[in-house]
């Protein structure tokens, strides 16, 4: 086998060292082929690209966060090399959906050993951007847009600017031509699932799947103490998601408009601003390594 890994150095300001230190002993103790890539920010897709075609690993690890598994996967769609995940990133959402180990060494250990592959979807956006876990327009991209900006990580960054942007952010209004029909919604927030949660581990619907080959559009209409108190305890128990203040639509694709740009993001990653969005799903766009602990495989 050989394995090639995709390393973000600074997802989550986490330190990667420790966790290669360890993967480079295990991989060497068991004689197994590896190379570590790195990203820098400076040509990362046309770099990794270029390796994958020189090294042709038979599978590839991410090593980072959502923003380091949706890069991997744009890099591998469309071919035949599976991926998985190790989650070093600040919430590593989209692992926790799939059922990743949450313990990084023992996740590339499932990497290497599991034999069950599943299609994993994408969803693309304007026929240029991709998605893998969740992307959305309002208060939250405006939330990781700040945090983007802040050299320091982690949860209590992102809840810093969570509380600064509820104080002056308000409704606007989104309009989904979807399945032939036509929604119009005031919103706080309209995302874009190929999962139920949030990388903070709040539940958005009760019906996203990344493995169904559909994606869910949720218009959250209200935002106040009730339904953060309800959300909060959402995390812990999905007993207490509350699908009164949401409408979720579901499809393979769409059309979203806004009466003026709004700033959009994907897995974590600021896109830019949009007034109009198509979505489309790609169904099983990469292959996926994964095992019985995945409630979708």
């Amino acid at each position: 086998m050989k394995l090639l890994l995709v390393v973000n150095p600074i997802s989550g300001g986490v330190s990667k060292d420790a966790f290669l230190a360890k993967a480079t002993a295990m991989m060497q103790y068991y004689g197994i082929d590896f190379g570590i890539f790195k990203t820098t920010g400076e040509n990362d897709a046309e770099k990794l690209e270029e390796v994958i075609n020189t090294y042709q690993p038979d599978r590839v690890a991410s090593v980072g966060g959502d923003g380091t598994a949706l890069f991997t996967g744009i890099a591998l769609k469309g071919k035949n090399i599976p991926m998985g995940i190790v989650p070093l990133g600040s919430a590593n959402g989209l692992s926790v959906e799939l059922g990743v180990n949450s313990k990084p060494i023992e996740a590339l250990k499932d990497i290497i050993i599991s034999h069950k592959i599943k299609g994993l979807d994408m969803i693309l956006v304007n026929d240029k951007h991709h998605c893998m876990h969740i992307g959305d327009v309002g208060v939250n991209a405006n939330i990781v847009e700040r945090y983007d900006r802040d050299p320091n990580r982690g949860m209590l960054t992102y809840a810093k600017y969570f509380i600064e942007e509820l104080k002056d952010f308000d409704y606007f209004k989104v309009k989904v031509k979807i399945n032939g029909e036509e929604v119009t919604k005031s919103v706080f927030m309209a995302s874009f699932c190929n999962a139920r949660k949030f990388g903070t581990g709040v539940p958005l619907n009760n019906v996203s799947n990344p493995m169904d080959g559909k994606f869910e559009i949720t218009l959250l209409n209200r935002l106040d103490t009730t339904v953060l108190i309800k959300a909060g305890l959402a995390k812990f128990s999905e007993s207490f998601l509350d699908l009164d203040y949401v409408t979720i639509l579901e499809g393979t694709e769409a059309d979203v408009y806004f009466e003026e740009p709004h700033l959009l993001q994907l897995d974590g990653e600021v896109i830019g601003k949009f007034k109009q969005l198509n979505l489309k799903i790609l169904e099983s766009a990469v292959s996926f390594i994964t095992h019985g602990g995945n409630p979708y495989a």
